[in-house]
């Protein structure tokens, strides 16, 4: 009698702990480049409870895993402005993606396209949903981010989101090609021509990465973050790239996280 106790005691001991629950994930932002990219990574990998996108309208959708949630386009304006009702339990993680505009198919106007202006009302309404952390991608055109802004927080709307509450906050510092319009002034178009000549010396850490590869580094980093120390991160540019120079970028994101050195990367030749 006694062997068999101490058989049972012995394996309760043994018995390994169970998994941790995999997060729930709200993707904010989905209709541009980066943000479709974003939500094809996470709903291929499949990693996630599972993931919810906002939208402003119907959107039909038969991928597994996803579900559409309707709320009314966010207004950084006055308190008229119409509020949108909180929905318990949206999310353990959200993702906001600032994107470019494009017109792919009439699918992507159904997606809400978040502003920048309006980042801590969003923000807000997600902490008063439940979300605990929060990564924000906020693309930045090549050579035009100051240097000390590049690992810190930019304006006083990011200081806001950070005051909220959230468990994470991540601010990820995504470079992207400067979007340039041909002016109809000469001296102006003088003025662009040698700006356009002062990118081509940006240093290649600073250079716009492909989407794709930002999407993998983006939902590495939702997945991890939330066993990570609690706290505000700021992921620079070079950080991205370091991560395109990595057939898995989670080591990577690991260590980042865990503020430890930077894996060596494995790519033979450095790519974007």
């Amino acid at each position: 009698m006694a062997t068999l106790l101490n058989h049972a005691l012995r394996a309760a001991r043994s018995t390994p702990a169970p998994a941790e629950r995999a997060a729930t994930l709200l993707v904010a932002g989905a209709g541009g480049p980066l943000g479709s990219a974003v939500l094809e990574h996470v709903l291929a990998t499949q990693r996630f409870a599972g993931v919810r996108v906002l939208v402003t309208q119907a959107l039909q959708t038969s991928v597994k895993g996803l579900e559409t949630l309707i709320v009314a386009p966010f207004d950084a304006g006055n308190g008229a402005a119409q509020a949108t009702p909180i929905r318990p339990a949206l999310a353990d993680t959200a993702l906001v993606v600032f994107d470019v505009k494009r017109h792919a198919n009439g699918r992507e106007e159904a997606f809400l396209r978040p502003e920048p202006r309006t980042l801590p009302r969003l923000a807000g309404w997600l902490r008063d949903g439940g979300v605990r952390d929060l990564v924000v991608v906020m693309p930045h055109n090549a050579a035009s981010l100051p240097q000390a802004l590049k690992a810190g927080l930019a304006d006083l709307d990011e200081h806001a989101v950070v005051e909220l509450g959230f468990e994470h906050v991540v601010f990820v510092r995504s470079a992207r090609a400067a979007i340039g319009l041909r002016s109809d002034q000469w001296l102006q178009r003088v003025a662009d021509g040698v700006l356009a000549q002062l990118r081509l010396m940006t240093p290649q850490p600073d250079q716009p990465v492909r989407s794709n590869k930002v999407a993998r580094f983006v939902g590495e980093l939702a997945l991890r973050l939330p066993h990570s120390a609690p706290g505000t991160r700021v992921a620079a540019p070079e950080l991205l790239w370091q991560s395109a120079q990595h057939a898995d970028p989670g080591p990577l994101v690991q260590a980042w996280l865990a503020g430890e050195a930077l894996p060596a990367p494995s790519a033979r030749r450095m790519r974007l």
